[in-house]
């Protein structure tokens, strides 16, 4: 989904999400009216790519806590679905949840979170998921309109650019029974 900067900047004059509905259909929304659409069940916005040669490693990871799979597209992805998996204060979550656009010196930009989860309080939290050492200036700007439309809207915001690699074995064991990969991977970093 991309939209047009010409035709809508004159148009947009705050903060926009679109999201795939119910009945998978695309919707649109301001950001007041976001506060009360359950984006921890909505299908991703955007589908993530897989070929061969690529730098990340895309899937699917079967999360205990939505009786579902959820996709991701590298590797901290996953091990950011399983924390929220196992966070007992997340009651769902989803990943690419939605595009949030916004106004930005005369044209609209665009981003797609990684994850939003909503917690057992009712609250809501946007994840993005990038190593520190892969943030350009163009992904600072987005983070930054995504936690300023969060706080907006009353959500959290959260960026993961890693987790206890301790942490990870032990979870990545619990998640998935085997504990080589995890070791394997302990070994690498």
């Amino acid at each position: 989904m991309r939209v047009v900067a010409g035709a809508r900047t004159a148009q947009l004059t705050g903060y926009e999400l679109v999201f795939i509905d119910s009945d998978g259909s695309e919707a649109r929304c301001s950001l007041p009216e976001a506060a009360g659409i359950g984006f921890e069940h909505v299908a991703p916005v955007r589908s993530i790519p897989s070929y061969q040669g690529q730098r990340n490693n895309p899937g699917f990871y079967w999360a205990a806590t939505m009786a579902a799979h959820v996709e991701f597209e590298s590797w901290l992805e996953r091990d950011e679905a399983m924390a929220l998996d196992f966070d007992a204060e997340v009651t769902g979550f989803a990943a690419q949840p939605f595009w949030l656009f916004w106004p930005d010196a005369g044209r609209v930009r665009s981003h797609a979170p990684d994850f939003f989860a909503r917690r057992a309080d009712g609250t809501g939290i946007v994840i993005d998921c990038r190593p520190a050492d892969r943030v350009r200036p163009r992904d600072e700007a987005a983070f930054t309109a995504t936690e300023r439309a969060c706080a907006e809207v009353g959500w959290s915001y959260r960026r993961v650019s890693g987790h206890d690699l301790m942490w990870l074995a032990n979870v990545g064991w619990l998640a998935t029974g085997i504990p080589a990969i995890w070791s394997n991977r302990l070994r690498r970093n």
